[in-house]
C-alpha cells in the first residue's frame, strides 16, 4: 500500500497550527464537495481531504503520524515500523476513530478500527470522571515468565497555546504480572486523564506486546524456538541442551528426526493456571566444506548414499 502525505493533501506545512489546518480543510472541502464541485475526481479528493483532516486535527493521531518520520515517499510500499506507537497514550478508543470503513487501507493500518477500553463519563455537570487512556508497551518474553516491576516512560500528545502538538512524558513504575500474554491489557487505576471539578481521573490501559527476540517467538501462551542441530544428531539421535526463558534444559532428539520436526516441552510455555507449551523446531545445519578433509567426507557420503534421492517425492 502507498504512504499518504496528509500534509501535502491539505496543502500545509508540517509545522502548521490547528487553526491553519482547519482553514485549509474548509477551503478544500468547499472546493471538492461532490454537490458543488465540477472537478472530475471531486468525490475521491473530498474523501481524501476528510481522511487527512481526521488525523491532523487530532493531537494524538497527528503526533503518532508525525512519528513515522519524513523518510516515507509517496508510491513506495508502506508498512508501519515495528513498535512505532510504543508508549503513546491515546484517549477513549485508542487507535480507532470514526467509521474506519470510510478511510483508506493506509489509515486503517495506522489507527485500526475504533475499539479498546472506552472512557466512562460520570458525575454531575461540573464533576465528570476523566476519560480512560490507552498505550502500547513492549516487554521481553522473559518478563511474562517472571513478572516484576518495570519503569516505563509514556508520551501523551497535547496541543500547546500556539496550536502545535507537543509530547508530555510520564514515567511510571509498572507491575508486570507473571503470565501476561501479548494483547492483554494492564490497568493502572487513576492514571488516565484528570476529571472535571471533583471528578475522579480515568484509568490507563497498557496493551502488552513482546519485543522481537533473537531466539523465541510467542503464539498465545506457547513459545517456539528454532534449534540448529547437526546432521548426525538428527540421524543418530542425541541429547542436547536448549535455552528456554526459564533456564537451560536438556532434550532428547529422536533418531531419524527431520528438519522442521517439532518437539514439545509440556507446560514450559508462558505460565498460567493452564500454562502454555514450549516447542523446539529442529533446523538441520550442514557444516561447511571449506577445506580438503571436509570435502573428502562429503565425497564419501555422496558415494555411500548414491541411491538416496532427496527429491524423490517431487517425482524427479
Amino acid at each position: 500500500m502507498e504512504f499518504k502525505d496528509y500534509y501535502k493533501i491539505m496543502g500545509v506545512a508540517r509545522t502548521a497550527t490547528a487553526d491553519e489546518i482547519k482553514r485549509a480543510y474548509r477551503q478544500l472541502a468547499r472546493k471538492y464537495h461532490p454537490d458543488v464541485s465540477k472537478e472530475a475526481d471531486a468525490e475521491a479528493r473530498f474523501k481524501e481531504v476528510g481522511e487527512a483532516y481526521e488525523v491532523l486535527k487530532d493531537p494524538e493521531k497527528r503526533a503518532a503520524y508525525d512519528r513515522l518520520g519524513t523518510h516515507w515517499k509517496t508510491g513506495q510500499d508502506f508498512r508501519p515500523p515495528p513498535g512505532w506507537n510504543e508508549g503513546f497514550e491515546f484517549s477513549g478508543g485508542g487507535f480507532g476513530g470514526g467509521d474506519a470503513a470510510d478511510y483508506s487501507d493506509f489509515f486503517e493500518q495506522l489507527f485500526g478500527r475504533a475499539g479498546g477500553p472506552a472512557g466512562r463519563a460520570g458525575g454531575a455537570a461540573f464533576h465528570a470522571r476523566g476519560s480512560d487512556r490507552q498505550a502500547r508497551i513492549l516487554i521481553d518474553i522473559e518478563d511474562a515468565y517472571r513478572g516484576g516491576i518495570r519503569t516505563l516512560t509514556l508520551r501523551h500528545p497535547e496541543m500547546d497555546a500556539h496550536g502545535q502538538v507537543t509530547l508530555r512524558e510520564q514515567t511510571l513504575n509498572v507491575a508486570i504480572p507473571r503470565g501476561v500474554r501479548a494483547g492483554q491489557h494492564i490497568r493502572l487505576t487513576g492514571q488516565g486523564a484528570p476529571g472535571m471539578g471533583q471528578g475522579q481521573p480515568g484509568d490507563l490501559y497498557l496493551e502488552v506486546e513482546f519485543r522481537p527476540h533473537p531466539f523465541y517467538r510467542a503464539v498465545g501462551r506457547d513459545v517456539l524456538l528454532d534449534l540448529p542441530v547437526a546432521p548426525w544428531e538428527a540421524a543418530l539421535g542425541a541429547t542436547v541442551k536448549i535455552p528456554t526463558p526459564d533456564g537451560v534444559v536438556e532434550m532428547k532428539i529422536p533418531a531419524g528426526a527431520k528438519s522442521g520436526t517439532r518437539l514439545r516441552l509440556k507446560g514450559r510455555g508462558i505460565p498460567a493456571a493452564t500454562p502454555g507449551d514450549f516447542y523446539v523446531v529442529l533446523q538441520i545445519v550442514l557444516p561447511p566444506a571449506q577445506d580438503a578433509p571436509a570435502r573428502k567426507i562429503y565425497e564419501q557420503m555422496a558415494e555411500q548414499f548414491k541411491t538416496f534421492n532427496p527429491r524423490a517425492g517431487l517425482g524427479v
